[in-house]
């Protein structure tokens, strides 16, 4: 029942006590509350994307209250384990790349994803694939990925052109077939992921402005899913301004992921 009827009960009737009226109300409240899903964001503490977190965090606190989802933030992959992915329904890698993760993380997540426990969403920092900082590569989020490794990016930052591939799929509903991403550093790969994974969205490398040597030859996908596990997954290439969410195409896109990998 709506807060506005029970307060006009109560002025109608005037037969409650104060302290009953507040009981009825903390009652209404509570199931005000009452969470659709639960989120947990991975974001590194320093990290050169950190105005995007910040941007990220203001964004899904209004995102959570509109959808009704409950979102919680962890720094590292301490916390993760088998246990802990279960209180989630979506995974949110905001910004970590696949690697520092403890090995009891790393199990617990390709149990996750592999077996449909929950859902994903990968941004920009997620598809820096290789070796660096003396970990290894972790094959199987290169596998999970489409198979790919990181090659180079543009350290420059250029605008381009993202292109809409596949019209039909949840995630790219509301979207105009072409939108405009500004100043991203765009990664390019060793390989597209394409034989690997559905395609759906590239960046149309003639429209970089400033123009850049550093692309991919035209296949260049930016936003795909991997259909060859259970758990509902997307990876979002760009992620590193925080201009970005004042993009409404790009805030769409994630809105749209977000209930996508919720089963909602």
């Amino acid at each position: 029942m709506p807060r506005s009827v029970f307060q006009a009960r109560f002025l109608r009737f005037g037969g409650f006590a104060a302290s009953a009226w507040l009981v009825l109300a903390a009652l209404v409240t509570g199931q005000e509350q009452t969470r659709a899903f639960n989120v947990v964001a991975l974001a590194e503490k320093n990290s050169i994307h950190r105005p995007f977190v910040d941007a990220a965090k203001i964004w899904l606190t209004k995102e959570a209250e509109t959808e009704n989802f409950s979102i919680d933030y962890i720094e590292n992959t301490d916390r993760i384990d088998e246990a802990f992915l279960s209180r989630y329904q979506v995974f949110l890698q905001l910004d970590y790349p696949p690697y520092m993760w403890t090995a009891t993380a790393a199990k617990a997540f390709e149990n996750y994803v592999e077996q449909g426990k929950g859902g994903w969403i990968g941004f920009h920092h997620a598809g820096l694939l290789g070796e660096f900082d003396g970990y290894p590569m972790w094959r199987w989020f290169s596998d999970f990925l489409g198979g790919i490794r990181y090659e180079n990016y543009i350290a420059s930052f250029v605008t381009a052109k993202v292109k809409m591939e596949d019209s039909r799929h949840p995630v790219m509903q509301g979207l105009p077939v072409t939108f405009t991403i500004d100043r991203e550093e765009w990664y390019t790969w060793d390989k597209s992921p394409r034989p690997n994974v559905r395609v759906l969205a590239t960046v149309d490398e003639r429209t970089y402005a400033p123009d850049s040597t550093i692309k991919m030859g035209g296949d260049h996908p930016v936003v795909w899913t991997n259909e060859h596990v259970k758990a509902r997954n997307v990876y979002i290439f760009m992620g590193h301004r925080g201009e970005h969410f004042q993009n409404k195409d790009f805030t769409r896109l994630f809105h749209n992921a977000i209930l996508w990998a919720a089963l909602r």
